[in-house]
């Protein structure tokens, strides 16, 4: 029998409600491994913009350039700033905006493997947070 702590709840308990604290541990342990397996198969290849058959990544530096170049010489102009932060956004949606993302290839028993302990361990937790009956000795 677990300890109790203020309010009339044990260390067991789980959520809030009565028990459930192994069926928890075993599914966020279950959710860990299957995710992890999952993402260890996923390749991502990034590239850029290309604007007019090129790569674009030289000319979307030039906005952040000039603002840098502005700071260096006036550290508190706006249009500095703004330069500077809005290059450095443009540059950084453009990395995000044209990621690859693949799953590489594997056997059916794996991906089965991976999926089963990712779902499984989901609902293990999300059942954790359930009231459990729980025996009171008499």
């Amino acid at each position: 029998m677990l300890p109790r702590m203020d309010n009339n709840h044990s260390i067991g308990d789980v959520g809030g409600t009565t028990g459930g604290l192994g069926m928890f541990l075993l599914g966020f342990a279950m959710t860990c491994v299957g995710g992890f397996l999952i993402t260890h198969q996923v390749a991502v290849v990034g590239s850029y913009w290309s604007f007019w058959g090129g790569s674009s990544f030289g000319i979307t530096l030039v906005p952040m350039l000039f603002g840098v170049g502005i700071l260096f010489w006036n550290g508190k102009s706006t249009i500095g700033w703004l330069l500077t932060v809005g290059g450095a956004l443009f540059i950084f949606a453009g990395i995000l905006a044209n990621m690859h993302i693949y799953f590489q290839p594997t056997s059916l028993f794996n991906t089965m493997v991976m999926l089963i302990l990712l779902v499984g361990g989901l609902s293990l937790v999300a059942r954790s947070l359930r009231p459990h009956s729980v025996k009171q000795s008499q």
